[in-house]
């Protein structure tokens, strides 16, 4: 007999299929129910990470079918029914079976299956509308629990550890970009840091995060964000390239995410090798613009903010702060966002951009990094993760925001 790792509270699972059933009212109020398949998706339905099918009815009690792994599922999720099955075909027969027929109508994972297998599901479910299920689970994964959250305070804290107050120790000018790399992953390997972060976005992908130095922040990039890299390889465009070395009078920046436990923070350091008083007066001007960016959208991280407002209010920030050209990154690479959901993946839902008109609630969690590009320089800013509460955002990274010199 095997003990599991752990096991997902039933009253955790009863709370996200309550909150996905209503939130399926809202946005799909024509469906019988909600059908995952992404490996994320079921482990937070379910609480085990596998390769399947998530079917949560509407009224009745949900059924997992898996191809294998029904052993481990066992050991890890406290739901009832896990049922094995060959094929797409086979679904309606064992949800008949079980006393939770399909329905007419199916909200699907449509984010969760490639356009391939989207078309054999759909040509083994004929007569079956499909309408999208997407919204409703961003929206339900951003809601944190007590239980979620006390996860993401742990990983955040650590995530301010390592970065603050075990990575100066090992810095030092000459070194690589990718010897810097990879004491970063020391240290967090050291810290409990699973290894694995995800993204939720289509086609996205991450490795450790950003490690620039000097002007590789403002190397042209691919990722949706505002540091740029040269990374790896083209093939591998992240940690840091072995031909790049970190020289005095450059900063350094490390925008790399912590892991724990399934969930993940995100968090930015800005080095400096030298004394305080030896950073540029245009960097240090730069930098302190970025810090009183994230602490006005801190400040009203409070449930009922607009993220689209939020936005808004920071670029009239910038607007008005008479800095040039950079404020999240250097044109062309300029993204529009100035932070993002986070949680099971990165990339949570909802952007502070604009479009994001839903107003926040309690126990939201969002990075926030203003960050400014400097041409020939480098790039600066900050990055914390944050938690929704009704006092303003909490940071859960650390309440240091300053360059971190080593002289």
């Amino acid at each position: 007999m095997f003990e599991p790792l752990e096991r997902m509270p039933e009253a955790e699972i009863a709370r996200r299929w309550r909150l996905v059933r209503e939130l399926l009212v809202r946005h799909a109020p024509e469906a019988s129910g909600l059908m995952a398949f992404s490996r994320l998706s079921l482990y937070y339905l379910t609480g085990t990470m596998n390769r399947g099918v998530f079917w949560l009815p509407q009224a009745g009690e949900p059924v997992l079918f898996l191809r294998r792994g029904l052993e481990r599922a066992a050991l890890e999720s406290p739901l009832s029914r896990v049922v094995q099955f060959r094929s797409y075909r086979d679904l309606p027969g064992l949800a008949t079976e079980h006393e939770v027929p399909l329905g007419a109508t199916l909200a699907v994972e449509m984010a969760g299956l490639p356009w391939s297998m989207g078309q054999t599901l759909s040509s083994h479910l004929p007569g079956t509308a499909f309408v999208s299920g997407d919204l409703t689970l961003f929206k339900a994964q951003s809601f944190k629990s007590d239980w979620e959250l006390g996860k993401m305070r742990l990983c955040g804290a650590r995530h301010h550890q390592a970065l603050h107050e075990i990575m100066p120790a090992r810095l030092k000018p000459g070194l690589s970009e990718r010897e810097i790399s990879h004491q970063v992953w020391e240290v967090f390997f050291s810290l409990g840091h699973m290894g694995l972060m995800r993204m939720g976005s289509f086609g996205e992908e991450i490795f450790l995060g950003h490690v620039s130095a000097g002007d590789s922040a403002n190397y042209p990039s691919a990722f949706d964000g505002p540091l740029g890299l040269r990374g790896e390889h083209p093939a591998v465009p992240f940690m840091g390239y072995a031909g790049k070395v970190w020289r005095k009078g450059e900063v350094l920046a490390l925008d790399v995410g912590f892991a724990l436990e399934g969930y993940n923070t995100d968090k930015t350091q800005i080095y400096w090798p030298g004394k305080p008083g030896s950073i540029p007066k245009e960097v240090a001007a730069a930098h302190d613009f970025c810090v009183a960016v994230q602490a006005m959208l801190a400040e009203n991280l409070q449930p009922g903010a607009v993220p689209s407002e939020l936005y808004a209010r920071a670029m009239d920030m910038y607007a008005a702060s008479g800095l040039g050209p950079g404020f999240m990154a250097l044109p062309p690479n300029t993204v529009r966002f100035v932070g993002h959901g986070i949680g099971l993946v990165i990339d949570g839902w909802p952007v502070i951009a604009k479009g994001f008109d839903e107003p926040l609630e309690a126990g939201q969690t969002f990075a926030l990094e203003p960050k400014f590009g400097l041409a020939g320089v480098g790039m600066v800013g900050v990055e914390n993760t944050f938690e929704v509460t009704p006092a303003g955002g909490v940071c859960l990274t650390g309440t240091e925001y300053d360059i971190v010199c080593l002289g």
